[in-house]
Protein backbone atom coordinates (compact mmCIF):
# COMPACT_ATOMS: atom_id res chain seq x y z
CA UNK A 1 0.00 0.00 0.00
CA UNK A 2 1.55 3.22 -1.05
CA UNK A 3 0.44 6.29 1.31
CA UNK A 4 1.63 9.93 -0.35
CA UNK A 5 1.55 12.90 2.10
CA UNK A 6 3.44 16.13 1.91
CA UNK A 7 6.09 17.40 4.27
CA UNK A 8 7.84 20.47 5.27
CA UNK A 9 11.17 20.61 3.25
CA UNK A 10 11.86 23.40 1.03
CA UNK A 11 9.43 23.57 -1.46
CA UNK A 12 10.29 25.17 -5.45
CA UNK A 13 7.80 27.73 -6.72
CA UNK A 14 6.55 30.69 -6.04
CA UNK A 15 4.14 31.34 -3.63
CA UNK A 16 0.98 34.16 -3.24
CA UNK A 17 -0.54 35.33 0.08
CA UNK A 18 -3.68 37.70 -0.24
CA UNK A 19 -4.42 39.54 3.07
CA UNK A 20 -7.73 41.42 3.83
CA UNK A 21 -7.19 44.68 5.07
CA UNK A 22 -10.14 45.14 7.40
CA UNK A 23 -9.45 44.27 11.20
CA UNK A 24 -5.92 45.16 10.61
CA UNK A 25 -4.52 44.78 13.77
CA UNK A 26 -5.15 40.91 13.32
CA UNK A 27 -4.78 40.18 9.63
CA UNK A 28 -1.18 42.02 9.78
CA UNK A 29 0.29 39.57 12.94
CA UNK A 30 -1.29 36.59 10.82
CA UNK A 31 0.76 37.82 7.76
CA UNK A 32 3.74 38.55 9.91
CA UNK A 33 3.26 34.61 10.86
CA UNK A 34 2.94 33.45 7.37
CA UNK A 35 5.95 35.37 6.04
CA UNK A 36 7.95 33.78 9.16
CA UNK A 37 6.54 29.99 8.62
CA UNK A 38 7.68 30.20 4.59
CA UNK A 39 10.88 31.33 5.73
CA UNK A 40 11.28 28.79 8.45
CA UNK A 41 10.79 26.43 5.18
CA UNK A 42 13.29 27.58 2.94
CA UNK A 43 11.01 29.97 0.75
CA UNK A 44 12.44 33.00 0.35
CA UNK A 45 10.76 36.51 0.20
CA UNK A 46 11.61 37.16 -3.32
CA UNK A 47 9.51 34.16 -4.33
CA UNK A 48 6.08 35.22 -2.04
CA UNK A 49 3.54 38.04 -3.53
CA UNK A 50 1.41 39.24 -0.70
CA UNK A 51 -1.90 41.03 -2.45
CA UNK A 52 -4.13 43.09 -0.02
CA UNK A 53 -8.26 43.43 -0.19
CA UNK A 54 -10.59 45.36 1.41
CA UNK A 55 -11.68 42.35 3.67
CA UNK A 56 -12.19 38.59 3.33
CA UNK A 57 -15.22 38.81 1.32
CA UNK A 58 -13.02 40.16 -1.44
CA UNK A 59 -10.09 37.14 -0.71
CA UNK A 60 -11.56 34.63 -3.01
CA UNK A 61 -12.48 36.80 -5.87
CA UNK A 62 -8.06 37.71 -6.43
CA UNK A 63 -7.23 34.08 -4.84
CA UNK A 64 -8.80 32.65 -7.79
CA UNK A 65 -7.13 35.23 -10.33
CA UNK A 66 -3.86 34.67 -8.83
CA UNK A 67 -4.89 30.80 -9.00
CA UNK A 68 -5.56 31.20 -12.33
CA UNK A 69 -2.11 32.92 -13.42
CA UNK A 70 -0.28 29.50 -13.24
CA UNK A 71 2.34 31.15 -11.76
CA UNK A 72 2.11 30.16 -7.78
CA UNK A 73 2.31 26.26 -6.56
CA UNK A 74 -0.48 27.95 -3.57
CA UNK A 75 -2.19 30.44 -2.84
CA UNK A 76 -2.46 31.53 1.40
CA UNK A 77 -6.05 33.64 2.29
CA UNK A 78 -5.84 35.52 5.54
CA UNK A 79 -8.41 37.34 6.88
CA UNK A 80 -10.20 37.73 9.99
CA UNK A 81 -13.95 37.88 10.57
CA UNK A 82 -15.78 39.26 14.05
CA UNK A 83 -19.35 38.38 14.78
CA UNK A 84 -20.78 41.46 15.50
CA UNK A 85 -24.41 42.39 16.17
CA UNK A 86 -26.05 41.79 12.54
CA UNK A 87 -26.14 38.39 10.42
CA UNK A 88 -23.51 40.08 8.22
CA UNK A 89 -20.99 38.07 10.19
CA UNK A 90 -22.63 34.53 8.44
CA UNK A 91 -22.92 35.78 5.32
CA UNK A 92 -19.14 36.94 5.05
CA UNK A 93 -17.78 33.52 7.03
CA UNK A 94 -19.78 31.89 4.12
CA UNK A 95 -18.86 33.66 1.22
CA UNK A 96 -14.96 33.29 2.36
CA UNK A 97 -15.57 29.76 2.80
CA UNK A 98 -17.01 28.72 -0.04
CA UNK A 99 -15.03 30.96 -2.29
CA UNK A 100 -11.78 30.51 -1.39
CA UNK A 101 -12.94 26.33 -1.57
CA UNK A 102 -14.23 26.69 -5.32
CA UNK A 103 -11.15 28.63 -6.12
CA UNK A 104 -9.29 26.06 -5.28
CA UNK A 105 -11.29 23.17 -6.69
CA UNK A 106 -11.46 25.39 -9.92
CA UNK A 107 -7.53 26.64 -10.31
CA UNK A 108 -6.11 23.23 -9.12
CA UNK A 109 -3.96 24.17 -6.80
CA UNK A 110 -3.89 25.01 -2.48
CA UNK A 111 -5.61 27.72 -1.61
CA UNK A 112 -5.14 27.43 2.35
CA UNK A 113 -7.98 28.61 4.41
CA UNK A 114 -6.61 31.52 6.79
CA UNK A 115 -9.36 33.22 7.36
CA UNK A 116 -10.25 33.78 11.26
CA UNK A 117 -14.10 33.35 12.41
CA UNK A 118 -14.31 34.40 15.75
CA UNK A 119 -16.82 35.16 18.31
CA UNK A 120 -14.90 38.26 19.23
CA UNK A 121 -11.68 40.21 19.09
CA UNK A 122 -9.76 38.26 21.85
CA UNK A 123 -10.15 35.15 20.26
CA UNK A 124 -8.60 36.63 16.86
CA UNK A 125 -5.56 38.35 18.92
CA UNK A 126 -5.05 34.41 20.84
CA UNK A 127 -5.01 33.20 17.02
CA UNK A 128 -2.92 35.85 15.55
CA UNK A 129 -0.24 35.37 17.87
CA UNK A 130 -1.37 35.21 21.12
CA UNK A 131 -1.87 32.17 23.74
CA UNK A 132 -3.42 29.93 20.60
CA UNK A 133 -0.55 30.66 18.63
CA UNK A 134 -0.24 32.05 14.96
CA UNK A 135 -2.91 30.98 12.22
CA UNK A 136 -0.89 32.80 9.74
CA UNK A 137 2.28 30.58 10.38
CA UNK A 138 -0.10 27.53 10.27
CA UNK A 139 -1.37 28.23 6.86
CA UNK A 140 1.83 28.63 5.48
CA UNK A 141 3.31 25.90 6.60
CA UNK A 142 0.11 24.32 5.14
CA UNK A 143 1.08 25.43 1.74
CA UNK A 144 4.54 24.25 2.20
CA UNK A 145 3.23 20.67 2.68
CA UNK A 146 0.81 20.79 0.18
CA UNK A 147 2.85 22.28 -2.77
CA UNK A 148 5.36 19.36 -1.44
CA UNK A 149 2.20 16.82 -1.69
CA UNK A 150 1.11 17.88 -4.99
CA UNK A 151 4.05 17.36 -6.64
CA UNK A 152 4.28 13.89 -5.49
CA UNK A 153 0.56 13.43 -7.18
CA UNK A 154 1.39 13.92 -10.60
Amino acid sequence: MAQLEGDLSPPAGRFAIVAAKFNSEIVDALLAGALDGFHRHGVAADRIDVVRVPGAFEIPLVAQALGDTGKYGAVVCLGAVIKGETDHYEYVCRAATDGITEAALSCGIPMIFGVLTCTNEEQALDRAGGKAGNKGLEAAEAAVEMVNLMTKLV
